[in-house]
């Protein structure tokens, strides 16, 4: 079945489901998928180049209007539900996941009326808490409805400019860009070269050829806004000012290899000599990576995330023995490309440039490899490179 006919499909499905839930069709469904970094990673918070893009697992939203002013969250993925007021403004209320598009609903409110109440039904088949950004998916798809149904005045980049607020301001998280844009962007068969200082992008071809890309989720979850990511931010913070006393920067990525290497006797932290170097490279390795993919030059690509994912281990530290299990199997299978942790690590998914032909035997033969040295199995999954928010 085509990924159009799929998502027909579950039109259908979560319809039936918005009318066994509220007791009426849904006025509109729409659509935002996840995402997959595919090489570039902690470099968005830092201003550099990063390489992402959307894939076909994803986040549906349902929705009908109510003159209650309430606003109803409920999600086939999660017990938690909450009927809310309309007010002019929220706050986060505790760890439930429908803080995600409130924090939506409160940023529209800075700039613009909501006249009704909305019921609301999500569902996602983006595994939780495994780095593919089923926060930024969530986020989008409510702020790209609500902006359509209403009619509002505001273009795409401004729904991405919107959601990370919420990320950020709302929930918590000191994260860059990058999740929210590629979700947003997202083109099918295609990549996204973005700047995340300028927001500047550019769309390059994926050509996977005879590959596909496979993304192995590591069933270890990651808590983002309770892990050492924000405590990384602080250190590429720390890193920056130490250069600052000589030089006048904005962002780490600013900087050339050669420049770097020339100023970085001024970081006197060994930890934070490691992470700022992780930054350089690996912001160096987007170009060459993205001018690999565009040709179809597969075994360069493949090396690069190689080579990026054991500097995510040995010089961020973010990686672990799940994302490494995974890598090292990877390497030792014929027919896989190259392979990589994807995300913030800590944890969730890599990705691996995998031969067509050889799925199964790979599922079969890493699960196995994985359940024998991490105590239970991984989930492999296959996706296409797929488009950005849509209305279905």
């Amino acid at each position: 079945m085509s990924t159009e006919n799929k998502y027909k499909s579950m039109n259908n499905e979560l319809a039936n489901k918005f009318f066994e839930t509220y007791g009426q069709q849904p006025a509109a469904t729409y659509f935002t998928p996840g995402r997959v970094n595919l090489i570039g990673e902690h470099i968005d918070y830092n201003g550099g180049l990063v390489l992402p893009c959307a894939i076909t697992l994803g986040t549906w939203l349902c929705l009908a209007p109510n003159n209650d002013r309430v606003l109803r969250f409920k999600s086939i993925n999660f017990t938690e539900e909450a009927a809310i007021e309309l007010a002019p403004a929220y706050e986060k209320d505790g760890p439930g996941w429908y803080n995600y598009p409130l924090g939506v609903f409160h940023e529209i409110l800075k700039n613009f009326q909501i006249p009704v109440g909305f019921d609301l039904l999500y569902y996602g088949n983006i595994p939780i808490g495994s780095g593919l950004s089923s926060s930024a998916s969530i986020e989008v798809v409510t702020a790209y409805a609500i902006t359509a149904f209403l009619e509002l005045d505001l273009d795409r980049l401004a729904l991405v400019k919107l959601s990370k607020r919420v990320e950020n301001d709302f929930i918590g998280l000191n994260s860059g860009i990058m999740d929210q844009f590629a979700v947003a962007f997202g083109e099918k068969h295609k990549a996204i070269v973005l700047n995340c200082d300028t927001l500047d992008y550019q769309i390059v071809d994926c050509n996977l050829g005879d590959h596909v890309l496979t993304i192995i989720n590591t069933k270890k979850p990651r808590g983002l806004a309770e892990s050492k990511y924000n405590e990384r931010v602080a250190e590429c913070q720390s890193a920056l000012a130490d250069l600052n006393t000589e030089l006048q920067l904005t962002n780490l990525c600013e900087l050339t290899a050669e420049k770097f290497a020339a100023y970085s006797h001024l970081i006197k932290d060994a930890t934070v000599l490691k992470r700022a170097t992780h930054v350089i490279e690996e912001n160096d390795r987007v170009i060459l990576a993205a001018k690999a993919l565009s040709e179809g030059a597969l075994e360069e690509f493949g090396r690069l995330m190689y080579a990026s994912h054991q500097s995510l281990k040995d010089l961020y530290e973010v990686s672990g023995k799940e994302l490494d299990t995974v890598v090292e199997f990877c390497a030792s299978y014929t027919d896989v490309t190259g392979a990589r942790m994807t995300g913030a690590g800590f944890g969730g998914c890599a990705i691996a440039i995998l031969k067509n032909d050889a799925i199964e035997d790979f599922s079969q033969k890493l699960t196995a490899y994985y359940t024998e040295r991490i105590g239970y199995a991984c989930e492999v999954y296959v996706s296409e490179i797929g488009g950005g928010a849509t209305t279905i």
